[in-house]
């Protein structure tokens, strides 16, 4: 006998998991019968912006980071939070290291540097300790890195996704009020699949999609000074970008010194912040803050 896929098939696309009648508008049900959780703002936190790519390796914890200093290079108070529980980046990329303290209300302090407030599962855990943990230790980390900081005020919260459309990005797009969404990728098609399916997710939660940052994309070779498309044409990240109405907010070339000052632990906005590459995070930031509300 075949096993009966329709019921599970059905929820995972939440297209009618009640199974109510499909004649008329449908039933606008509240979240808590459906089962979700009320939103919930992050405390002492203006605005919050989530950084996906549903894709590992296109340089997604790297683009987050100088976008969250860029925000505090324009004079915001500005934050990351790490959400990546398996394999967290921001210590590395800001160079920061230790364990958080409590503050009087047993709330974990964010570490700093260059200007920036972070949290990260890697500040609470030894670098060289794999997180083996199954789904619920998980939810329990995540809901302590969402819940338990004292970010003592923020004009705006930069998270840091993990690869995938998985249990994280479900519970933070569920739980959390986001004001928007930024997707990165590459204009390899690999890449570009898998930022789909991310669009697609935050469109199912009604998660406002600022836009698409395209990194890597071209290659400027420095004795001939001709630009090399190595991840291919980028006219596919600007067809896919108005098949699916999303801002193309810009370019970030592909260049060894973004990845030597992220190995450092000096993003490129700190290691040359009157740099050109610099002024491209700067100028993304300044868009983003525009259509999430931000003053200028």
């Amino acid at each position: 006998m075949k096993p009966r896929l329709f019921s599970t098939v059905r929820c995972l696309r939440h297209e009618n998991p009640l199974g109510l009648p499909r004649s008329g508008a449908p039933p606008q049900i509240p979240r808590m019968q459906r089962g979700l959780p009320q939103k919930r703002n992050i405390k002492d936190v203006k605005k919050v912006i989530a950084v996906s790519s549903a894709k590992g390796g296109v340089g997604k914890s790297t683009i987050a980071v100088n976008l969250a200093l860029s925000f505090a290079r324009r004079g915001y108070r500005a934050g990351i939070l790490d959400t990546d529980i398996f394999g967290p980046s921001i210590p590395t990329l800001l160079n920061l290291s230790g364990e958080p303290r409590l503050s009087n209300n047993n709330q974990l302090l964010p570490l700093s540097n260059y200007g920036l407030k972070s949290m990260s599962m890697g500040y609470l855990i030894p670098e060289s300790s794999p997180v083996a943990w199954r789904g619920l230790m998980v939810m329990k980390a995540l809901q302590q890195l969402l819940h338990e900081v004292d970010w003592d005020g923020l004009d705006i919260l930069v998270l840091d996704l993990p690869p995938g459309t998985g249990d994280v990005q479900l519970t933070i797009t569920q739980q959390l009020v986001l004001d928007g969404a930024v997707i990165v990728s590459t204009p390899q098609d690999l890449s570009l699949k898998d930022a789909v399916k991310g669009v697609e997710l935050f469109k199912k939660v009604n998660v406002p999609i600022l836009g698409l940052v395209c990194n890597m994309s071209g290659f400027i070779c420095p004795s001939c000074n001709t630009s090399h498309e190595v991840f291919g044409p980028l006219h596919k990240i600007r067809e896919m970008c108005a098949k699916h109405d999303i801002r193309l907010l810009g370019d970030i070339p592909l260049d060894a010194k973004i990845c030597e000052d992220a190995d450092r632990g000096k993003p490129t906005v700190v290691a040359e912040p009157e740099g050109q590459k610099a002024k491209i995070f700067g100028d993304i930031t300044r868009e983003v803050g525009g259509m999430v509300g931000l003053s200028s």
